[in-house]
């Protein structure tokens, strides 16, 4: 029974694979829903978004949930990102294994702007009035282990988008896979990322009073509504492989790479390395190529420091993300394992 569902998984997610290997240069800019590629989790960040197949516990909520349920305990994680342009983003996540079951999160994203002057067509140069945008993506995953060296994951995400009076609401789905064939430390990874219906915005700010044609004069202006245009969501398919380069008592190293096909740009190739000290002390790199003219992200860096007390867990991580032309981005990340 558990081959014929894993055999149905992975049919499932390449059929959805298939659909997205659409990309290319003449698709740059065509996505909207952009929150949900926002990287999250320090780790994860410094080795450049390469591991797939190492991701587990909280921080798989988003990288790939089928690692949830690599994870036998609960975890809960913080990440604090300053992202370019004045932009912060807030990302919390909690995940937790059940006996018999599998394992389960839950994730939120926050997105703030911060205070925007707001300008129309007849107030080019501000109204007086403050915009706040705020954008938002709660998840809920469920994840299993098929065997010891198979597992499944899925997450349901709610977006949603606020620009003063327009709003956008859409789902999405991640589906992700891990597979451990045991030997030396090798692992593969599978993710099909932000699946789902296009969005669009609505609300009051898309109205318009004008004129009725051919009205006597007079006559009250109607109020007319604009229809906004839908946008995809930002999906890819990434492939990805880890392997234990080093494994000695106290030294480990990991190395990661991964292809990632996007439906709104250029492929991606990413790489990483985690150097591990008594599984304390960590430090980490990554990188990410792309045929994509003015690739605005560069090399990843990042460390690490856990400490443990018998079945308790602290984890404190940093990392930071070379960025053209604006700021670089710094990453800091709590994880809290019980």
């Amino acid at each position: 029974m558990k081959i014929k569902v894993l055999c149905f998984t992975l049919v499932a997610m390449l059929l959805c694979s298939a659909a997205l290997y659409a990309g290319g240069d003449e698709r740059i800019g065509t996505s909207g829903a952009q929150e949900l590629r926002i990287p999250v989790g320090s780790r994860m960040s410094a080795l450049a978004g390469a591991g797939v197949a190492e991701a587990v516990g909280a921080e798989a909520l988003y990288w790939n949930p089928a690692g949830v349920s690599f994870y036998d305990g609960t975890e809960v994680m913080f990440t604090h990102l300053q992202y370019f342009a004045d932009i912060d983003v807030n990302y919390f996540a909690a995940s937790t294994a059940i006996e018999d079951f599998g394992s389960i999160g839950l994730s939120a994203k926050v997105v703030s702007f911060g205070d925007i002057e707001k300008t129309t067509i007849l107030a080019p140069d501000g109204t007086g009035e403050i915009l706040s945008p705020s954008y938002s993506v709660i998840g809920l995953t469920y994840s299993r282990r098929f065997t010891d060296r198979v597992a499944f994951g899925a997450t349901g995400m709610l977006i949603n988008e606020r620009i003063d009076q327009l709003s956008a609401t859409g789902v999405a789905f991640d589906f992700g896979f891990i597979y451990d064939p045991g030997w030396q430390g090798l692992r593969f990874g599978l993710v099909v990322k932000n699946y789902g219906p296009a969005m669009s915005f609505s609300g009051s700010d898309f109205d318009v009073d004008n004129d009725v044609p051919g009205a006597e004069p007079g006559t009250p202006d109607r109020t007319f509504r604009s229809q906004s245009a839908e946008f995809e969501l930002p999906s890819s398919v990434q492939i990805g492989a880890s392997w234990n380069l080093l494994r000695q008592e106290q030294n480990s190293a990991t190395i990661m790479g991964l292809f990632q096909s996007n439906n709104f740009s250029e492929d991606e190739f990413r790489g990483g390395i985690e150097y591990a000290f008594n599984n304390m002390f960590f430090l980490r790199g990554g990188y990410v190529g792309s045929t994509q003219d003015e690739y605005m992200f560069g090399p990843t860096f990042g460390a690490g420091l856990q400490m443990s007390w018998g079945n308790t867990t602290l984890a404190l991580d940093y990392s930071w993300m070379q960025t053209e032309f604006f700021d670089n981005n710094q990453f800091f990340t709590v994880k809290f394992g019980f």
